[in-house]
């Protein structure tokens, strides 16, 4: 049925790189989830008011709420396919960030009027009439959105958009909080017990959770997360095998929202290369990084003293006490100022998370490590760069 709604609605649905492509793809799951859950939510309206069970018009406001974000996120995919503009000159990308932000609202609101009213039913219970079109509604229910589970998690990865993952999680839990309105049905009939404002406040807990972690995923980046690891192993495995490269550093990867990513990477060559060579290189690599991996690079140059015996030597001695230090420290961008008294050694640590707040302790060891043999006076001037930009 997928492939199916993809070759009749969306042209070209192979070409995923295409924004194009990824805005239809988006529409169409927004179309099929409005008309899915609004069908939905009439039968289990109609199924909750014969029957008066709270649980199961509950389950209908659910599912109205999930007609709601299905119109958001159709949205979301229309605004996210704009070309930049001059107020938005890297495009409007994150508009599918924010439009799962207001779908973890909407669910949160439910969950909680859900909640209200699944308290009142439990110190105010009320009978629950057994039908069969009760039951036969809340099977074709959880068919229903297993189907959507499985429909928009395809898509989903299919375009790796993360609001179509959190679209199909949604389905998933809306399967397991059916089949908690079915058990509550089920048990009120056979046993005579009164659960039915107990499983739809289990019900409202369940929504409210969802909805929790569904605004902690969408506000993530939009907040700035680290690069993905799989780009940033993409990236770095094509610079480290490209000729003259002897080493980089600083990845800054910038998720202006799936299909806007701009990214930043300092480069280290031979300082006796040709410049102008170095130069052409870069820029055959920043072009090949957008093609393949559609991440707009800048490579920042970095020419490295390779022939000079003392500052190669006193660059192993400082990574040395680095290590022994932590095993997780390293350098770059190391270069030495000589003084008539004094040495300056200038460089570049990335610092990871716990050891930040040791920098003056760490530039203490190795100023005493450096200065034990009394020949010359070094004194260290580090600038401590974040690990996670340094793959």
């Amino acid at each position: 049925m997928t492939k199916l709604l993809l070759k009749l609605f969306v042209r070209n649905h192979e070409h995923t790189d295409d924004p194009k492509v990824r805005t239809a793809i988006g529409t169409l799951s927004g179309w099929v989830g409005i008309a899915c859950n609004l069908l939905l939510c009439l039968g289990k309206f109609l199924a909750g008011s014969l029957t008066g069970s709270v649980s199961i018009t509950a389950d209908a406001l659910n599912n109205l709420s999930d007609a709601s974000g299905s119109i958001v996120t159709l949205i979301g995919f229309r605004v996210a396919g704009m070309p930049a503009d001059e107020e938005h000159p890297y495009g409007h990308a994150r508009a599918e960030y924010l439009s799962g932000l207001v779908v973890a609202a909407l669910i949160l609101i439910i969950g909680f009027e859900l909640a209200k009213t699944s308290v009142e039913k439990i110190f105010h219970p009320a009978p629950v009439l057994f039908s069969a079109v009760a039951i036969g509604v809340l099977v074709c229910s959880i068919a229903v959105k297993l189907w959507m589970c499985l429909f928009n998690r395809k898509l989903g990865k299919t375009i790796q958009s993360t609001a179509l993952i959190a679209t199909s999680e949604d389905s998933r839990n809306d399967c397991i909080t059916t089949a908690a309105v079915l058990l509550a049905a089920i048990l009120e009939k056979t046993l005579n017990w009164r659960v039915d404002g107990v499983f739809g406040l289990g019900v409202a807990v369940f929504i409210l959770y969802s909805g929790a972690m569904l605004a902690k995923d969408t506000v993530s980046p939009l907040l700035g997360e680290n690069a993905d690891p799989e780009l940033r192993d993409k990236i770095v495995d094509y610079i480290r095998v490209q000729p003259k490269v002897l080493g980089f550093h600083d990845l800054m990867v910038h998720d202006y929202g799936p299909g806007q990513r701009f990214a930043s990477l300092h480069v280290e060559m031979d300082a006796r290369e040709d410049p102008l060579e170095c130069h052409e290189m870069i820029d055959d690599m920043e072009r090949e990084c957008y093609l393949s991996h559609n991440v707009h690079l800048v490579i920042h140059y970095d020419p490295v003293i390779t022939d000079n015996p003392e500052l190669n030597e006193l660059k192993e001695r400082v990574s040395g006490l680095l290590t022994r230090f932590d095993e997780r420290l390293q350098l770059h961008d190391f270069r030495m100022t000589q003084g008539k008294r004094h040495m300056n050694l200038v460089f570049d640590v990335p610092l990871p998370a716990r050891l930040r707040g040791k920098e003056e302790e760490l530039t203490q060891y190795l100023e005493n490590s450096l200065n034990l043999a009394g020949e010359k006076t070094y004194h260290v001037k580090i600038t401590f760069d974040a690990l996670e930009f340094n793959p």
